[in-house]
């Protein structure tokens, strides 16, 4: 009897022991760069827990999520805007305990935003974490004039056009076309129509683009070895090349930069959500949120961190943008399933055009 009670005793043991380190486990499911090693070695230190990390990117974030009904992970990053239609759908989220949050260091209206955005029913999903713009990555030297989304349909840049086919480029054009492609979300017929005469102007246009380009560090060294003089891309790839070179920065389009809000999102079924409430408030101390901005160069929802950045970075945003720019930029709004499925065909569309 006392070898079995010894043995189950041993064998308890061993399960809480394993719980425990189970427990002692955060697994966020994240974008490259968003997690830098210096503060999850910092969290790891302060907390005692186990960071784990998942790198992938908005779609594949979906795919794992809806493959295991929001298990497997603790804390997700999805983008504000593709929260709400896959939530109200697929359900692979759990409301945001707001209770938890420390408001007080966030953006107020950033966070009101994000709250707004990721609402499904009476609940939200979502707390902010960095943002940034897409816009144009130009070789000013070289392509003196290129101010507008419509540059990557210009024949005076034949051959030195690169843009990825994917959804920013069909918004973008829209509204340097004079439209806006967001207040027709809500009328597919319409939005439609729209894509499609944007889709027309691309393929009437292709035989000026070098390529479309599908991974931003092989966008980066075209634009770098001056392969390429105008291409659609993100705030910081312009600035990094600006680092290096004075001709080439980001300009934020005259129609309007497109602007991206990543967030926080804690899966439906995660295991460690104490751990992952500790992340979201660790990563937007001020001290901590100017770490990954001054890494990455996106700007960050902590609202105390700019004192904390390097000159370098605060210098982008104020070289790139004017008041007026930053009032113009179009922030993503929620997209629906059938949104994204047209806009999948219609680039369908351009690609297979000869």
């Amino acid at each position: 009897m006392k070898r079995m009670l010894a043995a189950a005793t041993i064998a308890f043991i061993g399960f809480a022991a394993t719980s425990a380190q189970s427990a002692e486990t955060l697994k966020i499911l994240t974008w490259k760069g968003y997690a830098p090693q210096e503060l999850v070695d910092k969290f790891e230190k302060e907390t005692g827990m186990k960071v784990e990390l998942t790198y992938t990117n908005n779609e594949e974030m979906i795919a794992k999520l809806r493959a295991t009904r929001g298990a497997g992970f603790d804390l997700a990053q999805p983008s504000q805007d593709r929260i709400s239609s896959v939530q109200a759908e697929f359900k692979i989220y759990q409301p945001m305990d707001y209770s938890k949050i420390n408001g007080d260091q966030i953006i107020g209206s950033m966070l009101d935003a994000v709250k707004k955005n990721t609402k499904v029913g009476d609940d939200s999903y979502g707390v902010p974490f960095c943002y940034g713009t897409s816009g144009l990555i130009v070789n000013k030297k070289l392509a003196p004039e290129a101010n507008d989304y419509t540059a990557l349909l210009d024949k005076t840049y034949e051959g030195r056009i690169s843009y990825r086919l994917k959804r920013p480029t069909l918004i973008g054009l829209a509204f340097a076309m004079g439209d806006d492609p967001f207040a027709k979300y809500g009328d597919p017929t319409a939005y439609k129509a729209l894509m499609d005469s944007v889709a027309g102007k691309m393929i009437e246009a292709k035989p000026y683009v070098k390529n479309y380009w599908s991974n931003g560090d092989a966008l980066l060294e075209m634009v770098r070895s001056g392969e390429v003089t105008v291409a659609m891309g993100w705030d910081n790839g312009g600035w990094k090349l600006h680092g290096e070179n004075p001709d080439i920065d980001f300009v934020a389009p005259k129609s309007g930069a497109l602007g991206w809000i990543d967030t926080f999102a804690i899966p439906a079924k995660a295991k460690n959500i104490e751990g992952a409430y500790e992340w979201i408030n660790f990563m937007l101390k001020p001290e901590n949120a100017a770490v990954f901005t001054n890494a990455e160069k996106y700007a960050t929802a902590s609202k105390g961190a700019g004192e904390f950045l390097d000159k370098e970075v605060a210098g982008n945003i104020t070289r790139s943008f004017t008041e007026a720019d930053i009032d113009n930029i179009k922030w993503y709004p929620p997209v629906g399933a059938d949104i994204e499925q047209l806009e999948g065909k219609i680039l369908d569309t351009v690609k297979a055009a000869n």
